[in-house]
Formats: structure tokens, sequence, C-alpha cells
């Protein structure tokens, strides 16, 4: 019996990796068992050792720090998606202009809450903030949801009424309204890559897996799921 391969990820790639990892499977390849979490939380796994896991897909600067640290084997990383943050309201909610920075600008401003995750769109938007000088002025009315949890979660519940976030993990989310992606000007776009884990007994497994979901063939699917390949 095949032993499935082990993969830890962000909670930005899941419906990604699992519509490649259904479409690896049914081309012959190995099993996969892909265990999504807060982004934080699966580099600080892998960065502590967690011997179980054979890949790890993670930002491109995560998997980089990794293989700097030992915990990724060189030469192993491989780009897979990039992924756009966009912005949502609540369904039925009024949609602000986003047309450009300005306008981005004043929608966070009137918005009396405004919903962002631990992940790198997150870290991003709170510079950008930093940036416009208003983080001082909109501090208290942030929400940072848990790691894990979706902020258009947080949007379709009326707890954020203009939530940010990663398209990809905007687009399944009920009750909530896509506004659009940030302009061009600010836009906040991550690559996400992955990499062989150091000690892996499938490395040899794990880089035909990368292969396959970095291959041409994989663009459609990566589309499907709000992302573009890279």
């Amino acid at each position: 019996m095949t032993t499935p391969l082990q993969g830890i990820s962000s909670m930005a790639t899941r419906q990604v990796l699992a519509e490649l990892a259904t479409a690896w499977q049914a081309a012959g390849g190995e099993p996969v068992h892909i265990e999504s979490v807060g982004g934080v939380d699966a580099a600080r796994r892998v960065q502590a050792g967690e011997e179980s896991f054979d890949v790890v897909f993670l930002a491109a600067d995560a998997i980089a720090k990794l293989e700097a640290a030992g915990r990724v084997l060189p030469g192993s990383k491989v780009d897979l998606v990039l992924s756009s943050t966009a912005v949502a309201v609540r369904a039925g909610s009024p949609q602000p202009d986003i047309g450009s920075e300005e306008a981005v600008r004043a929608a966070v401003l009137a918005a009396p809450t405004v919903g962002y995750s631990t992940g790198p769109s997150g870290v991003a938007l709170q510079k950008l903030f930093e940036r416009w000088g208003i983080a001082d002025e909109v501090k208290a009315r942030t929400v940072q949801a848990p790691p894990g949890v979706p902020v258009g979660s947080l949007v379709a519940r009326g707890e954020v009424a203009l939530g940010f976030q990663q398209l990809s993990e905007l687009i399944h989310v009920e009750g909530i309204a896509i506004v659009g992606a940030l302009p061009p000007a600010i836009a906040i776009d991550t690559v996400f890559s992955a990499g062989v884990i150091a000690g892996s007994a499938q490395a040899d497994a794990v880089r035909r897996l990368l292969a396959f979901m970095a291959a041409p063939e994989a663009a459609e699917a990566k589309r499907r799921q709000g992302m573009e390949p890279v």
C-alpha cells in the first residue's frame, strides 16, 4: 500500500490544493493528505521540526525562510500560484467605490469595522494603513480574524463591515458580496510556493507532485479557485 504524502498549507491555498491533489491522484499519483491551518501556525510547526510532513505550501517568502533554516530541502522551492487580495461586504450591503487608492482609503475611513487576516495580505494591509497615516485612527475599528478563520465569515455574520483577504478565500463564502480586487496602485499580491520538507522519505514523489502542480495543465484549476498561475 502506497504511503500518502503528508502536506501542510496555509488556508489561502486549501481549495486549489485540494483540486490539484485530486487531479494528481486521478492521474495515478500517490495519495496526498494536506492539512490546512493558519499560515503563521503552519510555518511555526515546520520550523519546530514536526516530522510528519513531506511538503509545505506557504507564501514564497515563508518557504524561503524555512529553506534558509534547513527545514526545506535546498533548491526544492516551486512557485505555484499568484493570489490577489480583494474586498468584501455583507451580501445586500452597499458596495463602496474601490476603483482607486483614494477611494479605498475613503472606504476604510468610512467603515464602522474593517477586517483582515493574520496572513500576508493582513500584514501588507496594516503597512498600507501606516503609509496612509491612518493606522492609529482606525485601530479601534479593525478586527484581525483568528488564524484559520476566514475574514469572509466575519463579514457574513455582520461582525465586520469591510473585509480584506485573498480572493481565493472569499469566493467560496456564502453571505458576502465581493466588491473586487484592490486597484493596481495598492494591489496586495502574494506568490504561494511549496517545498520538500528536509528529512522526508518521499522527496522524489513530492518533487513529481510539485512538477504536476506547476505544469501549464494546472492553470485552469488555479483560475477556478481565484488565483493565477506563475
